[in-house]
C-alpha cells in the first residue's frame, strides 16, 4: 500500500512498471476507487511506468469536510505526480477524471503531454441537477441514488454479471461526503473556454448506453480540441473499461502507441 502526503492530505496510490517506462496516469470515476482499472492494465503494452489514485474522498484516501472545487482536485494530482517523478506523462481520466485531466493540462502542459478524455465532458450536467442529487445524498446517503446511478452507469445487461453486484457495492462504499464534496467540483466545472485552448493529442472515447455523459456530449468536448480523435464503443456504458475491457485497451493501446510508448 502506497500513500503520499499531499499538504495535508493522505492519498491513497500505485505506481507500477519500470522506472524508464513511458509515464501514464488514470484517474477514475465519481464513486469508484483505482480498481476501476484493474481489468484493462494487463492488457496494455509493456513498458508503461502507470500511476494510479484514488482522490480526495475515495477510496484509501483522506476525506476532507467538503465541498471540494476542482481546483483542488487538480492540485492534489499535481502534487502527487510531483511527489513520485511523473511528469511529460499520458493522462487518462473518465469522467470527473477527464474534467481533472483537462484542467491539469491547462495549468500544467510540462506534466501532461496527451490525453484520453473518456466518457466525460468540460462541462456535466446542471448546478441544480447536482444539488439535487447532493441534497439526497446529504438526506439519505449513497442508497437513495444507487438505482439511478447503475441505469446510468452500466447497459442493461450488464446488470445481470456476475461482476455488476461489486460495482454497486463499491460506489454504496465511498464515503457520502467525498461523493458529494466531488459532485460539488463537477457542478462548479464548465471547461468549454480554456479546453477549446488546448493543443495536445487527445483520444476521446465514449460508451453508446452511456447514460451520464452520452457520446454526443463527450465528442462535443472533443471537437474543441483541434486533432482529437473520437472513439465510440458500442454496447458499454459510463464505465466501457469494466464493460469491455479488451475494446477499451485495443483504443488506449493504438494511442499510447501513436505517442511512442513502449509495445
Amino acid at each position: 500500500m502506497q500513500m503520499a502526503q499531499i499538504g495535508d492530505l493522505r492519498l491513497h496510490y500505485s505506481v507500477t512498471g519500470p522506472e524508464d517506462g513511458t509515464p501514464v496516469v488514470f484517474a477514475n470515476s465519481l464513486g469508484t476507487d483505482f480498481r476501476l482499472w484493474d481489468e484493462v492494465l494487463p492488457l496494455l503494452p509493456a513498458g508503461l511506468r502507470i500511476l494510479r489514485y484514488d482522490k480526495r474522498g475515495h477510496g484509501l484516501s483522506d476525506t476532507p469536510s467538503g465541498p471540494y472545487s476542482m481546483g483542488a482536485l487538480i492540485t492534489d494530482v499535481e502534487r502527487l505526480m510531483d511527489h513520485t517523478g511523473f511528469s511529460n506523462a499520458i493522462f487518462v481520466g473518465l469522467s470527473i477524471g477527464g474534467m481533472i485531466a483537462q484542467g491539469l493540462a491547462a495549468k500544467r502542459l510540462d506534466l501532461v503531454r496527451a490525453m484520453v478524455l473518456s466518457n466525460t465532458a468540460a462541462k456535466i450536467g446542471t448546478r441544480d441537477m447536482w444539488a439535487d442529487r447532493i441534497a439526497a445524498v446529504e438526506t439519505g446517503g449513497l442508497n437513495s441514488i444507487v438505482g439511478p446511478t447503475m441505469d446510468r452507469w452500466f447497459s442493461k445487461p450488464f446488470h445481470a454479471a456476475e461482476e455488476f453486484p461489486g460495482w454497486r457495492n463499491m460506489f454504496l462504499r465511498t464515503p457520502a461526503e467525498g461523493w458529494t464534496g466531488c459532485a460539488a467540483a463537477i457542478a462548479g466545472t464548465d471547461f468549454l473556454s480554456s479546453t477549446s485552448g488546448l493543443r495536445l493529442p487527445t483520444l476521446a472515447i465514449a460508451g453508446s448506453e452511456d447514460g451520464s455523459t452520452p457520446p454526443d456530449l463527450v465528442f462535443e468536448t472533443a471537437d474543441l480540441i483541434p486533432g482529437a480523435q473520437k472513439e465510440l464503443i458500442r454496447g458499454a456504458g459510463h464505465l466501457p473499461c469494466v464493460e469491455k475491457p479488451g475494446e477499451y485497451a485495443a483504443l488506449l493501446t493504438a494511442f499510447l502507441k501513436a505517442q511512442g510508448a513502449a509495445g
